[in-house]
């Protein structure tokens, strides 16, 4: 099957990562800001579900940013960690006040951590996504690698023009419930895990 995204060359379903990951950089290059559209989408949705503790991403470039969910829901968010193997830990929001070496803010390596168990919703922030809930992230699997078994909410949030029909895929990718967009909430399929 060829995704035919409407920039740039149509991209055949078994091309690298790395050919989907340049498509998408560019892409998102070209997109205007959808932060606020896509925070409002969120937060009804999130309130329609009764959630309150949301493990959220601090926005790189090009990613929407989510930050305007603070006054409403409890965020937690996440800091790499790379020894002794590459993982995710969650902290309070509020801690992230060191640049990582991704750019975005981080809680520094003493802050306080907090139990995935007490996480209602998680918002996954990607290159792209597809229609299936496949997430093409920036290659390192920490998300991949702190979800299996997650039985709260998995939503993606990307601009719509980064929503493309079908990824590549691997069997330890993970995969979102839900997409949020500026044009709204889209469910994916997957059911959760428990």
């Amino acid at each position: 099957a060829v995704n035919r995204p409407d920039t740039g060359p149509a991209l055949r379903l078994d091309a690298p990562k790395a050919e989907w990951r340049a498509w998408a950089r560019a892409r998102r290059a070209g997109e205007a800001d959808v932060s606020g559209a896509v925070t409002a989408q969120l937060a009804a949705f999130l309130h329609e579900r009764g959630v309150r503790r949301v493990l959220a991403y601090r926005a790189l470039p090009g990613e929407p940013d989510v930050s305007g969910l603070a006054a409403q829901f409890t965020l937690l968010t996440t800091r790499a960690r790379f020894r002794p193997t590459p993982r995710l830990t969650i902290h309070p929001w509020d801690t992230a006040t060191e640049p990582s070496r991704f750019g975005a803010l981080q809680p520094p390596a003493i802050a306080p951590q907090v139990s995935l168990d007490e996480v209602d919703a998680a918002l996954l922030p990607a290159l792209a996504f597809d229609a299936r809930g496949v997430r093409l992230g920036y290659g390192g699997g920490f998300y991949d690698r702190l979800l299996p078994g997650f039985a709260g909410l998995t939503v993606g949030v990307i601009p719509a023009a980064l929503v493309v029909p079908e990824l590549p895929s691997e069997a330890h990718d993970l995969r979102v419930r839900w997409l949020a967009t500026e044009t709204g909430m889209s469910e994916t399929g997957v059911q959760p895990t428990r």
